[in-house]
């Protein structure tokens, strides 16, 4: 099979299927591209997955950007995204078409009220999966747990904590290069 059209079947499916936005797609996508097709590895994955959720716009659309464009180049990152798109169109087309004639019927609220734990385990199992794939050790798994905190109880916004994570990230990367230029030139002399 053509892998554009490998492609958008694959994220066709995701968007189709997943119910709860971006982070219930999550393992959805994971299972699709690392464990099942191979086009990118849990790290790479792991790397797309922070930088679409750090940069603006719907989190499927910029996976499926992401990883369209590993695979196929930018036509790739387009039939990705068209393929993640679509079917979410579609559906929630279909919905607001109908919506104020089903709101008020209990099967549907009953339903709806059965998917939200199920969207709860959806979220949570990524986060479990790809922690392992974060390689945190004693110290770095602080930082996932001083970020929840300063959110949760210090209401500080995730963008302020993304921006210092990665100032953090900045200052880290210069701090071990300088440490290592100095170790070098210990060595040599």
């Amino acid at each position: 099979m053509n892998q554009y059209l490998q492609l958008f079947e694959s994220f066709a499916k995701i968007g189709s299927f997943t119910i709860g936005g971006g982070y219930a797609m999550i393992p959805l996508i994971k299972t699709e591209v690392v464990d099942k097709r191979k086009w990118v590895k849990d790290t790479e994955f792991l790397d797309f997955l922070a930088i679409s959720q750090s940069a603006p716009g719907i989190l499927a659309i910029n996976i499926s950007i992401f990883i369209g464009e590993k695979v196929k180049g930018t036509k790739g990152s387009i039939v990705a995204a068209l393929g993640s798109a679509l079917p979410s169109f579609a559906i929630i087309l279909l919905i607001a078409l109908f919506f104020e004639s089903f709101k008020e019927n209990q099967l549907v609220v009953s339903i709806f009220s059965g998917i939200r734990p199920a969207v709860v385990a959806l979220i949570a199992v990524p986060l479990i999966s790809l922690s392992k794939s974060a390689k945190l050790n004693k110290y770095t798994s602080l930082i996932p747990l001083l970020s929840v905190l300063l959110i949760v109880l210090l209401g500080i916004s995730p963008i302020w904590v993304i921006l210092a994570g990665a100032m953090l990230g900045i200052f880290h990367y210069y701090f071990s290069k300088s440490r290592l230029n100095k170790l070098k030139k210990g060595d040599g002399e």
